[in-house]
């Protein structure tokens, strides 16, 4: 005799851990704000004349998005409402090019750690559902130190000199139009 077996799979055992969730809604949060400090830093990029840098930070703002987007379907997906908290004015002291690239990796390697602590708790909780999201973040965010540490290097080896500066910007705006 053949009997139908069936499997019932508790959602329970999918649920991710309270205090991972909490952490990344907090991730959630702060790729938001990420998308909204490129967003400004953009505007001042804009106000500069640097067409091509501004669109490669609208670019890197959209990118922010897709991330928060990507941290809220996890959770979803986990048995957990994503929650956005608070995010303050986004106030940015720069006045040049370089002031608003080396704004954007400081940025960066504030989300990095981020990461890296969300990496580290699901570790210690044992969650290794996380881990395959986590890993491409992990990755992601060296690529995007990496990219903008070499953007601050040109911008310091060009210095004061214009054409060299506008010469990096039509590069960027290579990335801004979707071409990277």
């Amino acid at each position: 005799m053949v009997r139908d077996v069936v499997f019932v799979v508790s959602m329970s055992a999918m649920r991710i851990p309270e205090q991972l969730a909490e952490a990344m809604n907090r991730q959630v949060t702060a790729e938001l704000e990420a998308a909204m400090v490129y967003l400004q830093l953009s505007y001042i990029l804009d106000d500069l004349g640097l067409a091509g840098m501004r669109d490669w930070m609208k670019a890197q703002s959209d990118e922010e998005l897709t991330h928060a987007a990507a941290f809220s379907q996890h959770l979803l997906d986990r048995g957990h409402m994503p929650a956005i908290g608070n995010i303050g004015p986004i106030k940015l002291d720069c006045s040049t090019a370089l002031d608003c690239f080396k704004a954007s990796l400081e940025h960066e390697k504030k989300v990095s750690g981020m990461i890296r602590d969300l990496t580290t708790l699901s570790y210690d909780e044992r969650d290794w559902d996380s881990r395959p999201l986590l890993d491409q973040f992990l990755a992601e965010q060296i690529e995007e130190e990496a990219s903008v540490g070499e953007i601050v290097d040109r911008l310091e080896i060009a210095g004061d000199n214009g054409s060299a500066v506008l010469f990096l910007d039509s590069e960027l705006a290579a990335r801004g139009s979707g071409d990277e």
